[in-house]
C-alpha cells in the first residue's frame, strides 16, 4: 500500500502545525482516497520518525516523503536524506523515497500576485 508523508520544517509556534494540518487535509482532497499524513523535521512531537512509523502502522510498505520547505537547503539535502537512510536500515520492507521542494514554480508566484493584487 502507498502512502505520502507530507514533511514540513516545524516551528515552536502551535499555530503553524494547525496550517500544516489544513494543507495535508487539502492534499488529501486533491488526492482522494490517498492515505496522506504530515510530520515536522524539528520542534514538534510528530517528527520524521513518527510519521513514518503511523503509515507503516496503517500497512504502507510504499512511502513518498514531500517536503514542504521552498528551498533546496542543507535539510533537503543531507539531514532528511540521512534520516531517511537511518529509518530505511531498520525498515528494509518499506521503500521510502523523497519528493522535491516547492521551489520555484509559476503557480506559487501566481499565489504571490494573487495575494498583492488584493491588498492594494
Amino acid at each position: 500500500m502507498k502512502g505520502i508523508l507530507l514533511l514540513a520544517h516545524g516551528s515552536r509556534e502551535g499555530d503553524t502545525e494547525k496550517t500544516m494540518q489544513k494543507i495535508t487535509e487539502y492534499v488529501r482532497q486533491g488526492l482522494e482516497g490517498a492515505l496522506v499524513e504530515e510530520a515536522y523535521l524539528q520542534f514538534r512531537d510528530r517528527n520524521l520518525e513518527k510519521g513514518l512509523e503511523s503509515l507503516i502502522q496503517k500497512g504502507v510498505t510504499d512511502i513518498s516523503v514531500i517536503p514542504y520547505f521552498l528551498f533546496e537547503g542543507v535539510h533537503i539535502k543531507e539531514d532528511i536524506p540521512a534520516e531517511l537512510e537511518e529509518f530505511k536500515a531498520l525498515h528494509p520492507g518499506v521503500k521510502i523515497t523523497m519528493g522535491k521542494t516547492l521551489g520555484a514554480d509559476r503557480r506559487l508566484a501566481d499565489i504571490i500576485v494573487d495575494r498583492i493584487r488584493n491588498e492594494i
